[in-house]
């Protein structure tokens, strides 16, 4: 097995407010429809707006998997039926056999609003009620654990917790899988799904705008929460491999500056992008497109763009979709990427939905209007409370 061999992403879905499956979230960035609503989950008493993905409330798991019953499990088997996802999965696990395969999910709060109701429904004796007596539901693999079930998977099952950039790490985690023989093939994946716990969480630290998200404008006033699941299959290079997206390089870091605040100097976020550039061989002036972490709050987006100013170019573009779909935390990392693919594939580059006026405080140009142009290597960036980073570099395959 050769170390240089190529990565390889064979296939992919995401589906966030904006849009069940990929065809639904490019209409949605194409015509700048945002998917945010005004909170109304129940209990919530919050002045914001949210990325609620609607169609989760009716879409219930299988009978038989009752016992794994929860809002972020069910949003987990909405998103791996779109796009053939799951078919092309299934193919796999019977080509290379269910032991081979390996799953990686990142989360942040898995299903805490399971448990979440389950603490409203305790009984006399302080006991949960039976229907939420679920061992793979209150605790963080629950989404791994579903998902390595619904496919049929055998192999390693992992779940990654790091905030923010949990999503976008499980494209680095499943590289080392592939490179070291571990296993042949690996689902990668990210799914957070709404709840109080994360809604009054972040509100505690004035984190939370009463309107729809602006980033990187001069009169932003922070993040909206959302919810996504989204899913891709790695593999090493094959010859079958056509038209499929390289994970060119990855980077990693954790500055450990402060609990909530990045580290005033973006001294993390530019480790973790020079990173991902020499670990895909890749020159900054290759990079013709980043998504950016870019949420809206006022600490985040200055400090993000200090790191674009001393690691990429100028021409690069850079945007950030999180007005189309809100900050959807554990799983921000596996939608922001999907997106960078899909503007190489398609040469369709987003916007900033809401950015009206530029903060001028910011070092880098962030591009306001979609742009239709090609993209050869595209970035993403995710960065986690506790300063934990993670950057992707994504490429079209070399024939």
């Amino acid at each position: 097995m050769s170390s240089t061999q190529a990565i390889v992403v064979e296939n992919y879905t995401v589906s966030c407010a904006a849009g069940l499956g990929l065809e639904a979230l490019a209409r949605s960035l194409a015509q700048r429809q945002s998917g945010l609503s005004q909170q109304d989950i129940p209990g919530g008493e919050l002045d914001t707006w949210v990325g609620r993905v609607d169609a989760v409330t009716d879409h219930a798991l299988p009978a038989s998997w009752s016992e794994l019953e929860s809002r972020n499990n069910r949003l987990a088997w909405l998103a791996l039926q779109q796009d053939g996802f799951l078919s092309s999965l299934q193919a796999l696990v019977n080509k290379l056999g269910p032991a081979r395969i390996g799953v990686i999910i990142g989360t942040s709060t898995s299903s805490i609003g399971q448990t979440e109701l389950a603490y409203r429904a305790l009984q006399a004796d302080e006991q949960f009620p039976p229907a939420y007596q679920q061992k793979w539901v209150h605790n963080m693999h629950s989404a791994g654990h579903f998902v390595a079930l619904a496919s049929g998977i055998k192999g390693p099952s992992l779940t990654i917790s790091t905030a923010c950039s949990s999503s976008a790490k499980v494209f680095a985690s499943a590289a080392r899988w592939l490179r070291q023989g571990i296993v042949d093939a690996v689902v990668v994946g990210g799914v957070d799904t709404l709840c109080l716990n994360t809604l009054y969480g972040f509100n505690s630290l004035e984190l939370i705008s009463s309107e729809p998200c602006r980033p990187f404008d001069q009169h932003r006033k922070g993040i909206n929460i959302g919810e996504a699941a989204g899913f891709a299959i790695l593999q090493l290079e094959q010859s079958s491999s056509n038209g499929a997206i390289q994970l060119m390089g990855y980077g990693e870091s954790s500055d450990a500056h402060h609990m909530s605040h990045p580290h005033p100097e973006a001294k993390g976020a530019i480790l973790a992008m020079q990173q991902a550039l020499q670990s895909a061989a890749c020159g900054a002036e290759r990079v013709d497109y980043i998504n950016l972490h870019g949420t809206a709050s006022q600490a985040n987006d200055q400090i993000e763009s200090i790191a674009l100013a001393k690691v990429l170019q100028t021409h690069t573009l850079a945007s950030s979709t999180k007005a189309w779909t809100g900050h959807t935390l554990g799983a921000a990392g596996i939608l922001e990427a999907i997106i960078a693919m899909e503007a190489i594939r398609h040469h369709q580059v987003p916007g900033t939905l809401n950015l009206e006026q530029l903060d001028e405080t910011m070092q880098f140009p962030i591009l306001k209007e979609n742009v239709t142009r090609p993209v050869k290597v595209a970035m993403s960036n995710s960065f986690g409370f506790g300063g934990n980073n993670a950057s992707l570099v994504f490429g079209e395959r070399l024939a």
